[in-house]
């Protein structure tokens, strides 16, 4: 066996030898193709490498190995990019695995069940032996990605991808357009906005300056009526902790500074006054410790500008409620006379309160008395608008409409319940209500969700009166803005194929119209993006096992063979009332056109595609419906013969960490790699970290009797076990040292107890797929992440799906820098990537090889660099084939 990795070596040398005088005349034809692969072949053979099907015997006819004719046609071309991936398809063995100290002393008994913590040791990250555990985990997992073929060239092109101009949404305040912009080349995107649509662009504040290396991104913002101060909030190393600063219209910073601000919102005062904020009760934190404790009494505070934080006003705690698990905002209507105060408990129900700040002078000097608006433990409401002219609030709601509804309350008469309550927008059976937005004095924005695609209606604010649909085709309307105070709006469009377009809607020529004017402000033409002719997009169904239908979106080429050869991802979310609409991806697009993979989206249940009753049908103890959903979605795909097992990938993140960890362990056998970025493992312990426990309504409370029981089934840290014969699959689990949402402890426990599974002798006989951990340094959950951080993710994860499922190698024009007159547009050095939100999920590239007709003319005048060497420094870019 100690021989062995040297007999690879030898393998990949003597195939280089084959190829090497054709690579210096600059061509490869046919014949010496078909003599490098038999010659290969041989050496496979002998050797006892992994071997191909079928081997070359003549132009037109094929041999088996065992001797049998088979049908003849064209002889395959097996290049020596492919003998170069397949001699670098190295497995780990168990026995590589980094070993950590079990504590099996540690065991509690919950709900009656004993249940073992051996590495609890772990929940402290900033630990030296949990420090010790992290660096050997990557110090595997690095070499393993780092041989990756054309890792680096990959990055090149992510690189490239990432440099190019992107724009955010448009929002207006006083006398400036503000939005975010990017070169290309910063890390993070700054703040620009103009006088005018037309006019020149401005810089008014840049996240770039607050650190070095990016780490520091701006989160929110909120400027005051009128425009003359903007609050925003700023996470360091993708903390979900964040300082309020604030910066003035002249682009000077005040001196005050808010700290230790989580999950908060940020509303004005009249006049400017002050600002109301949110944060967690004081905790004594380290400069560089990674926050883990658990969050406890979420307060509303009141910040009076000119004096400091430490003198803020406690606006509401409800301590007297003794739950500490309550979530507090606040918002101001738009005419400055009320506070709204938001009560949410773990069911994500919330009781409204109201502080008339007109009747206090909008003066705070003390903690004020409430009054309550709202109170039903049963629904979610939010306050859209305050019309101070009928006294009345606009108020999106799921009470009695899991599709929601918009309603109008009385301030008079909120108190007295529903039955004073008038429907503007009844619930539809068919579909959900997104979002709805007061704009140009009379009129909504709504958005709707129908079938997982969103479409935009405007309607009748004083009755909801459908006006007229806006056409925009099929994808997903999102980030709307705009005012009852002012003529226009805005709002931006993308779809699966078409990159963001950011519409203005000119509301002041409805009456002479009778139609609203749509002016395209950033078309997606300047979006130099991936050529996607002969890409299409086919919303399928399938039916999970209990028989429901499920939709999936499914890209692909329309050469794509259904033959189950091609590589597929599998993406999926299912949970928190979340869509997974249609949204552009460049990388993903790459995949699909440059790669000729599979991107399928399936829209599980637990999700918000069709509403409350679907988010329900996957939450608490009906979440193994997901997970079924999911696993027919992959049945799907294979069934279907878009794919096979060994070429199907399964990625999720958050909450979809947890979807394919659970998968993976439930039928192994089904997929070929697992990427599981930031998932939530430790179903049992969950809610003892940070802000944990608002996802109770989601999974259960694991110390109840009855909902620990079927959240024991399918903890991933519980049910680690295989059934004989059955390998794990290869899995990339991802999380990060500051990630202070979905802690690290759930992913490093869960790899400790998982290589400590494959150690046994019973398991590593047969276990050859590999298990890595790749643990980010300065990053969060995600939000926020900076441009180099972003491609370094990308550049591994495709790096892992290369190696573990055998992508193909791609075109050489692909990578080759020489190829400047290739037809190709992803060829071209400015090839474009619109910046997006990566808080939900990033569709990785693979490896696939795409043929040409004929690119000898590049390769005629081809000469190696001055510093290749034939046997030494080979590598595939220095390869030109002529067919």
């Amino acid at each position: 066996m100690f021989l062995l990795p040297f007999l690879f070596c030898f393998c990949s040398l003597s195939a280089h030898s084959v190829f090497t005088h054709a690579q210096k005349r600059g061509e490869w034809s046919l014949k010496e193709q078909k003599k490098f692969w038999h010659h290969f072949q041989l050496k496979k053979e002998k050797h006892l490498l992994p071997t191909k099907s079928l081997i070359d015997d003549g132009d037109q006819q094929l041999t088996a190995q065992n001797g049998s004719n088979v049908e003849k046609k064209a002889a395959p071309i097996f290049s020596p990019e492919d003998a170069y991936c397949e001699s670098f398809n190295i497995d780990i063995h168990p026995d590589d695995y980094p070993s950590a100290r079990r504590n099996e002393s540690v065991v509690e008994r919950i709900c009656g069940q004993k249940v073992m913590d051996p590495y609890r040791w772990m929940e402290d990250p900033d630990r030296p032996e949990t420090k010790q555990f992290v660096a050997e985990m990557n110090d595997l997992s690095r070499p393993f990605l780092e041989k990756a073929f054309f890792r680096a060239q990959f990055r090149n092109k992510m690189k490239q991808l990432f440099d190019q101009k992107a724009y955010g949404c448009i929002t207006k305040h006083g006398d400036y357009y503000y939005y975010a912009y990017s070169e290309g080349t910063q890390k993070q995107s700054a703040i620009y906005r103009q006088r005018t649509l037309s006019g020149e662009k401005e810089l008014f504040l840049d996240p770039n300056q607050f650190s070095s290396d990016g780490t520091a991104a701006i989160v929110q913002s909120a400027f005051t009526r009128d425009g003359q101060i903007m609050a925003y909030t700023v996470a360091e190393k993708g903390s979900d902790l964040s300082t309020i600063r604030f910066r003035d219209v002249k682009g000077n910073d005040l001196p005050e500074k808010i700290r230790n601000v989580k999950q908060s919102s940020l509303a004005w005062m009249p006049n400017n006054k002050g600002i109301f904020y949110s944060k967690y009760a004081q905790r004594k934190r380290a400069t560089n410790e990674t926050h883990v404790t658990k969050d406890e009494f979420h307060s509303l505070f009141y910040h009076r500008m000119g004096t400091k934080a430490d003198k803020d006003v406690l606006i509401a705690d409800f301590r007297e409620l003794d739950d500490p698990t309550l979530s507090i905002s606040g918002s101001v209507s738009r005419d400055g006379r009320f506070l709204f105060v938001y009560v949410y408990d773990k069911d994500s129900a919330n009781t409204v309160y109201y502080l008339d700040l007109k009747a206090i002078d909008n003066k705070i000097q003390r903690k004020p008395a409430l009054s309550l608006l709202i109170h039903d433990t049963r629904a979610f409401f939010i306050i859209l608008d305050y019309d101070h002219e009928s006294e009345s609030a606009l108020v999106l709601t799921d009470h009695t409409a899991p599709n929601r509804k918009l309603i109008r309350i009385g301030m008079s008469t909120a108190i007295l319940g529903c039955a004073h309550w008038d429907t503007v927008i009844a619930e539809d059976p068919e579909r959900t209500l997104d979002s709805v937005v007061p704009v140009a004095g009379d009129k909504l924005l709504v958005v709707y969700i129908e079938d997982v695609k969103t479409y935009l209606y405007v309607h009748q604010y004083a009755t909801g009166k459908l006006i007229y649909r806006i056409p925009l085709g099929i994808g997903t309307v999102s980030q709307c803005y705009g005012d009852r105070d002012d003529a226009e709006a805005f709002f931006s469009f993308n779809s699966f194929l078409e990159p963001p377009t950011f519409y203005r809607a000119d509301f002041s020529l409805v009456e002479k119209t009778s139609m609203l004017q749509l002016e395209q402000i950033r078309h997606s033409d300047e979006w130099r993006g991936v050529n996607l002719t002969g890409v299409t997009v086919s919303q399928e169904f399938f039916h999970s096992r209990d028989g429901t239908k499920v939709p999936i979106f499914i890209i692909s080429r329309n050469d794509t063979k259904r033959d189950g050869s091609n590589p597929a991802l599998l993406y999926g979310y299912g949970g928190f009332n979340i869509p997974l609409l249609p949204s552009y991806s460049s990388h993903r697009n790459i995949f699909v056109k440059h790669f000729h993979g599979v991107v399928a989206i399936a829209n599980i249940r637990g999700g918000g595609e069709y509403g409350e009753r679907w988010h329900e049908c996957g939450a608490r103890s009906h979440k193994q419906n997901v997970f079924d959903d999911f696993i027919g979605a992959a049945e799907f795909l294979i069934e279907q013969k878009y794919t096979s097992p060994r070429k199907l990938a399964i990625q999720g993140g958050s909450n979809g960490g947890l979807l394919v960890a659970a998968c993976s362990q439930q039928r192994p056998e089904l997929f070929g790699a697992v990427i599981n970025q930031v998932g939530v493992m430790d179903m049992l312990r969950f809610h003892k970290f940070t802000v944990g426990s608002y996802w109770i309504n989601e999974y259960g409370d694991p110390e109840k009797p009855e909902e620990f029981e079927y959240i024991y089934k399918y903890s991933p840290l519980h049910n680690i076990r295989l059934s004989r014969g059955t390998q794990w699959p290869a899995t990339l689990l991802m999380t990060a040292d500051h990630d202070d949402r979905v802690v690290p402890s759930h992913t490093l426990k869960y790899a400790a107890q998982l290589y400590h599974y494959l150690k046994k002798p019973e398991v590593k006989l047969t276990q050859r797929k590999p298990v890595i951990v790749r643990v980010e340094t300065d990053a969060g959950h995600g939000a926020g992440k900076p441009r180099d951080k972003v491609i370094d993710e990308l550049t591994d994860i495709m790096s892992f799906l290369q190696r573990v499922i055998q992508l193909k190698c791609p075109s050489h024009h692909f990578l080759s820098p020489q190829l400047t007159n290739c037809p190709s547009p992803f060829c071209h050095p400015q090839f474009p990537w619109p910046v997006r939100s990566f808080i939900l999920f990033v569709i990785p590239i693979g490896h696939r090889k795409i043929g040409h007709q004929k690119i000898g003319h590049q390769a005629e005048n081809w000469t190696p660099p001055e510093s290749w060497t034939p046997k030494e420094n080979w590598t595939p870019e220095n390869w030109t084939p002529s067919s």
